[in-house]
């Protein structure tokens, strides 16, 4: 991992509004959370229903917007008041102005993206069935591909003492590993989203305080087919606490102490692609502003259930003043 000297982070300022932007950004509220992660273009396809292995189906309607997971939790977090650094690469032959704009417009310190005037920007190629929302999803990594650990280590004075430090696996191992060291060298907590699902080093796993994932996730990383089966394989692997997403069905919370069923709010999905994305948004947000870990998974809950009862990704997220009222400021 690459050498680097830690200092406390002094306030980040939240970026200037986008011009033309839809919102205002949402006023800081809470703790900080920073993102290292994925900045993709998505290229949305909405159709009736999802189309069979060979099947051309005509689709209902095309949207292009941004996204990528490490984007998508970055805005999630945004949203509900949490002040946010990004870390990442962006291509910017293609879209990579736009997609820096999308940042700025929601108050995130996108000062430590890398702009890469050679490379495209990551690309996700999105199907979503109007009948139940579920959706199927093509990633292409473009510049992401291409964040290394250096990149991050120049990161340093955006990690700070008691903050929260999320990444996902849509960007290198390295650049997660150094990420996590640097966050454990502050006192920082450490969150990290294992999807896609692939292999996990035994070394990232034990810098984890939390891994999240979803059930099929966990059934491809574990090769166990009972969620509360897999959760335990998990927890034995490194990280401090897991935490399974299991959909309509809610949570399932892993520590040494237990495993702990959460049931979550019952809506009507429209659109679940980033029902994920903002739960851990959300969870790190509550945990950032000094919530109590199942709080905080409740905070996570609440606005994955807004978010997928209408259409879209980041526009679906929700702002503060929309979740139940109990969460309607920081703890």
């Amino acid at each position: 991992m690459t050498s680097v000297d830690l200092k406390l982070a002094a306030p980040l300022d939240r970026a200037a509004n986008a011009a033309g932007a839809p919102h205002a950004a949402q006023a800081v509220t809470g703790g900080r959370v920073l993102v290292i992660g994925s900045l993709n273009m998505d290229m949305v396809a909405h159709a009736t229903r999802l189309p069979m292995p060979g099947e051309t189906l005509q689709g209902e309607r095309f949207v292009m917007a941004p996204g990528g997971k490490g984007a998508n939790q970055a805005v999630a977090a945004a949203r509900l008041g949490a002040q946010v650094a990004f870390v990442s690469r962006v291509g910017m032959q293609e879209y990579g102005a736009a997609l820096l704009q999308a940042l700025s417009a929601e108050g995130i310190d996108h000062g430590a993206v890398v702009q890469d005037p050679a490379a495209l920007p990551g690309i996700a190629v999105i199907m979503v069935a109007r009948e139940g929302g579920e959706n199927s999803i093509v990633y292409v990594p473009g510049s992401n591909a291409a964040l290394t650990a250096e990149d991050v280590a120049n990161a340093a004075p955006r990690f700070s003492v008691g903050s929260v430090v999320v990444a996902q696996l849509e960007v290198p191992v390295p650049a997660i590993q150094q990420a996590f060291e640097m966050a454990r060298a502050v006192g920082a907590c450490t969150v990290l989203n294992a999807a896609p699902a692939m292999a996990v080093p035994p070394a990232l796993l034990a810098l984890c305080d939390w891994l999240i994932l979803n059930e099929t996730e966990a059934a491809q990383l574990t090769g166990l087919a009972a969620p509360e089966a897999a959760a335990q394989a998990l927890l034995n692997s490194g990280p401090k606490q897991v935490l399974l997403t299991l959909g309509a069905q809610g949570v399932l919370l892993a520590s040494a102490a237990r495993l702990r069923p959460l049931s979550a709010p019952r809506v009507h999905a429209v659109d679940t692609v980033g029902a994920g994305d903002t739960f851990v948004g959300a969870f790190a947000c509550g945990l950032a502003e000094g919530r109590a870990p199942l709080d905080a998974v409740r905070l996570g809950m609440a606005a994955a259930a807004l978010a997928v009862s209408r259409p879209g990704v980041q526009q679906a997220m929700p702002r503060r003043d929309e979740l139940p009222v109990e969460f309607s400021n920081p703890a």
